[in-house]
């Protein structure tokens, strides 16, 4: 009886190899993206439950929330994409922004993110 090797060639190892590393280097431009946005979600939240929050000036509360994009490292949020609206008793706060990083050669990942909390007296959402 003869027996056969199985198993991957060196070609196939290498392709699969390839693929795995254009994967990986994918989500280590997509992970802090992601991370970001929820360290906004993070800080809005914080933010809703802060005592008299809606009895601040909306500048004091971009000004609360920025602090805490601070120390989360969250550096694509600016001012300007923040905005408030009045709302019952509080503020309906919204941060909507946009990360464009490189890829490869020309190409792109764009990420649009979109966060809101309602700012309440009673602290509730």
């Amino acid at each position: 009886m003869k027996r056969t090797q199985g198993g991957m060639t060196l070609i196939g190892f290498v392709l699969v190899l390839a693929v795995v590393g254009v994967f990986i280097y994918m989500g280590m431009k997509l992970i802090p993206m992601y991370s970001e946005y929820y360290a906004v979600k993070q800080a809005l939240n914080e933010l809703s439950k802060e005592p008299g929050i809606s009895q601040q000036d909306p500048g004091k509360i971009k000004d609360l929330f920025f602090r805490r994009l601070y120390i989360s490292y969250a550096d694509n949020v600016k001012p300007e994409n923040v905005k408030f609206a009045r709302k019952d008793a509080g503020y309906t706060m919204s941060v909507d922004y946009e990360v464009r990083r490189p890829l490869i050669a020309n190409i792109d990942v764009v990420g649009h993110f979109m966060a809101e909390q309602q700012l309440r007296r009673d602290g509730i959402d």
